[in-house]
C-alpha cells in the first residue's frame, strides 16, 4: 500500500514555520488564512474507508486534500504543486511542515486522485467545507440560488471517424502488447501491425483520394474485426476482454462497420453508411478510444465540442437578505455574518444530456445538503411542466423562462395560438374562437408522458371563414395537444408571469451565474477537462468548485477583517471607534 492513515488531519505548524511565515506574510495569504480558518475541514476521518492503517505512513488524505485544493485554487499542474510545497513558506504553513521538509514526489497527487475516485470520495472536501459555511452562517435552506451550464473540452483529441476507427486499433494493441505480448505475436503478425500503427494515426496525413481513404478505412476495419475475434475465440485468456481500449475497440467495430456476406459467400466488412445502414445516437457513439465517456455534442449553431458539461449552482441572495438570514440563523453569534455567494453544488454529465435532465437531481443534491432554496434561478433550458409542478410541492419556486407555445401560429405572431382556445376540463371540450367545440379529446402518452390530444371536426373546420389563420394542416381540421389540467395550469400561469415587466427585473438575478462560470474558467481552467473519463472530470471539477469557494471566503475574510478603504475623515474615525 503506498499510503496508509496515520494522523488525524493536518499536523501543527512547527513554530519556525508559523515565525517565519508571519515574517514574510505579515497581511497573512490564502494558503495561510484558509489553514487558520478552515483547518478542521482537511480531517483524515472521512477517507477512513480508503485508505488503510497498515503499510509505511505517508502523507494524510487531509493534507493532500488541502494541496489538491491549493492547486486548482492557483491552476497548477501536479508538478508545480509539488515544487509550492517545497518553496512556498505559506505552503509550508498551511500544510504544518518543517522550513527544511523536502515535500514529496508529484506522483503521489495522481495515486490520491485514483485513489478519491475508486471510493467515489471526490465531493468529501466540497461537502465538509459547506457543511462549515453552514455551521458559520454563510449558506442555509431557504434563500435564492441559481444555476448554469457550460461545455467543458475533453483531453483527447479530436478524431474523425477514420482516425478513431484506426486509432481503436492501435490503442488495443498497444494495451495487449503490454498485458500480453507473448499470445499477442502468436495470434497476430507483430511486425506488419507495428509496421502499420507504430505511429498515432491523427499524426498522419490522410490520402487526400475518396478511393484510398476508403480503401484505408477497410483496411481498418478487417484489422479491428481479426483482433476482436482473437481475443473472444474460446482459447484466448478472459480477461483479455477486460482490458478497456480492447473493449472499446470492439465497440468502435459496431459502430463504425457493418459486416456482411455477399452472393458468393465471402464476408465483406464495410463501413456503416448513416443513410442505409444506420448510426449509433449520439449519447451511445465513441468518440475516443482513450476517453470512454467524451461526447460530441452542438449547442445552437456555432457550438460544436467533444467532451462535457458541468452545471454550477451558487447562493445569489442580496446582501441584505442574507444579512438577515444569518443574523437569524446564528443565535449567539458575536459579530454579524455578510453575504457571500458560495457554490453549492457542481454536477458534471457527458455533453449530449440537455439541461432538463439536470434540474431534478441539482434539488434533489441540495435538499439533501440541507441547503434547499426557497427559489431557483435557471435559464429556459432547466425547466418543463412537470419540474415546475413537482419543484413547487417540495416548497422550491422555478423561477425561469417556461417553454412558450411552438405551433406555427405562435412562432409567426399571427393566427390563433393555443391561448386562443378556452378549455372546458369538466366536459372535457375546447371552445375555437369562432366558437366552434371540439370532437374529440384523447389521452395520449407523448416521449413517456402524459399527454391530451384535442381534436376539432373536419366539417366545421373546413366551412370556418378563418381556417388560415388556425391551421394548415392536410387534414384541414385543428388539432391542440395538451398537458394535464393540473400541468397545463402551471404553465398558463407561469407564461403570463413572466410578460411582467416585474417578472423580468426580479430573473435579471439570473445573469450573475455567468460571471461565477468565468471566474471557474479563469481561475481554475474549468472548460479544459485535465483528467479522461467522466469520473475524473467530475472530480476536477469538484475541486474547482471547492477552490473557489475557498478564493470568495478569503476574499469575504479580508474585506471583513479590515477598514474599508474611505476618505482620511471616515479612517480617523474607525480608528477612534477600534
Amino acid at each position: 500500500m503506498w499510503m496508509s492513515l496515520r494522523s488525524s488531519g493536518l499536523p501543527p505548524v512547527p513554530e519556525r514555520t508559523a515565525r517565519v511565515a508571519r515574517a514574510a506574510f505579515p497581511k497573512g495569504s490564502l494558503p495561510i488564512r484558509v489553514r487558520d480558518r478552515l483547518g478542521e475541514v482537511f480531517a483524515d476521518e472521512p477517507f477512513v474507508e480508503a485508505f488503510g492503517v497498515r503499510g509505511a505512513p505517508g502523507l494524510s488524505p487531509g493534507v493532500l486534500s488541502l494541496v489538491t485544493v491549493l492547486q486548482f485554487a492557483e491552476n497548477l499542474t501536479d508538478r508545480q504543486a509539488a515544487v509550492m510545497a517545497v518553496r512556498a513558506i505559506d505552503w509550508k504553513y498551511a500544510l504544518g511542515v518543517e522550513l527544511e521538509d523536502p515535500g514529496f514526489d508529484f506522483s503521489v497527487l495522481s495515486k490520491f486522485r485514483a485513489r478519491l475516485v475508486e471510493h467515489d470520495m471526490e465531493r468529501v472536501v466540497f461537502e465538509k467545507l459547506l457543511e462549515h459555511c453552514r455551521e458559520a452562517g454563510l449558506v442555509a435552506a431557504g434563500g435564492k440560488q441559481r444555476t448554469d451550464a457550460t461545455h467543458v473540452i475533453s483531453a483527447v483529441r479530436d478524431l474523425n471517424r477514420l482516425e478513431l476507427a484506426g486509432e481503436s486499433v492501435r490503442a488495443a494493441l498497444e494495451a495487449l502488447a503490454a498485458a500480453a505480448p507473448s499470445w499477442l505475436a502468436s495470434v497476430v503478425d507483430v511486425p506488419e501491425l507495428a509496421h502499420r500503427y507504430g505511429q498515432r494515426i491523427e499524426g498522419w496525413t490522410l490520402p487526400a483520394s475518396k478511393t484510398k481513404r476508403e480503401r484505408l478505412a477497410l483496411v481498418f476495419g478487417q484489422d479491428a474485426l481479426a483482433l476482436c475475434r482473437a481475443v473472444w475465440a474460446p482459447g484466448a485468456p478472459g480477461w483479455l476482454r477486460e482490458i478497456e481500449p480492447v473493449a472499446l475497440l470492439r465497440q468502435v467495430l459496431v459502430q463504425t462497420y457493418v459486416i456482411s456476406t455477399d452472393t458468393r459467400g465471402r464476408e465483406v466488412v464495410r463501413k456503416r453508411e448513416a443513410d442505409t445502414d444506420g448510426v449509433p445516437p449520439g449519447h451511445l457513439r465513441l468518440a475516443s478510444p482513450y476517453d470512454a465517456d467524451a461526447r460530441w455534442a452542438a449547442k445552437g449553431e456555432d457550438l460544436f465540442w467533444l467532451g462535457y458539461k458541468v452545471h454550477l449552482t451558487e447562493t445569489c441572495d442580496t446582501p441584505a437578505e442574507a444579512e438577515a438570514e444569518a443574523e437569524a440563523g446564528a443565535v449567539g453569534r458575536q459579530e454579524p455574518v455578510r453575504a457571500v455567494n458560495l457554490i453549492t453544488d457542481v454536477l458534471t454529465t457527458v455533453a449530449t444530456v440537455p439541461d432538463v435532465k439536470a434540474t431534478a437531481t441539482v434539488q434533489a443534491a441540495l435538499t439533501a445538503r440541507g441547503l434547499k432554496p426557497a427559489e431557483h434561478y435557471l435559464d429556459s433550458g432547466y425547466p418543463s411542466a412537470d419540474l415546475i409542478t413537482q419543484a413547487a410541492g417540495q416548497g422550491i419556486i422555478m423561477v425561469t423562462p417556461v417553454l412558450l407555445d411552438h405551433s406555427p401560429q405562435a412562432k409567426a405572431a399571427a393566427g390563433y395560438d393555443k391561448n386562443a382556445f378556452g378549455i372546458d376540463w369538466k366536459t372535457r371540450q375546447a371552445t375555437c374562437p369562432e366558437g366552434r367545440t371540439s370532437t374529440g379529446w384523447h389521452p395520449v402518452k407523448q416521449h413517456g408522458r402524459d399527454a391530451i390530444v384535442v381534436e376539432f371536426a373536419r366539417s366545421d373546420c373546413r366551412e370556418c371563414p378563418v381556417l388560415k389563420l388556425c391551421t394548415r394542416s392536410r387534414r384541414g381540421n385543428r388539432m391542440l395537444t395538451l398537458y394535464p389540467e393540473h400541468l397545463h395550469a402551471a404553465l398558463t400561469t407561469a407564461r403570463a408571469e413572466q410578460k411582467s415587466r416585474t417578472w423580468k427585473d426580479k430573473y435579471a438575478l439570473r445573469s450573475g451565474i455567468e460571471g461565477t462560470i468565468n471566474q471557474a474558467l479563469d481561475l481554475t481552467g474549468l472548460r479544459r477537462a485535465r483528467y479522461r473519463g467522466l469520473p475524473k472530470v467530475r472530480l476536477q471539477h469538484t475541486f474547482s468548485a471547492t477552490a473557489i469557494n475557498i478564493v470568495r471566503l478569503d476574499a469575504h475574510w479580508t474585506t471583513t477583517d479590515t477598514p474599508p478603504r474611505t476618505g482620511r475623515l471616515a479612517r480617523l474615525g474607525y480608528q477612534l471607534t477600534a
